[in-house]
């Protein structure tokens, strides 16, 4: 993977940071999926996934467990 550098206004990097926080990733992981976005855009008809509709929310509930989307133990029970 190259590296490459850029010049943010200081509100921008604010935002950047705090979305980062938010998400608990990385300001790479934000600007690569931002540069996805806009330089890949959908073919034309094609729907967006229930993640990308909901992507602002994940993370966003405090207190839960780390790996409640991997862990079973969380499903024991579910649905039945």
């Amino acid at each position: 993977m190259q590296t490459i550098s850029l010049k943010l206004p200081d509100a921008l990097l604010a935002r950047l940071e705090e979305e980062s926080r938010l998400r608990r990733t990385n300001k790479s992981a934000l600007v690569r999926a931002a540069l996805e976005r806009e330089l890949c855009p959908k073919k034309a008809g094609e729907k967006p996934s229930c993640y990308e509709l909901a992507r602002d929310l994940a993370g966003s509930i405090k207190g839960l467990p780390k790996d409640i989307a991997t862990n079973r133990k969380y499903m024991e029970g579910f649905g039945e």
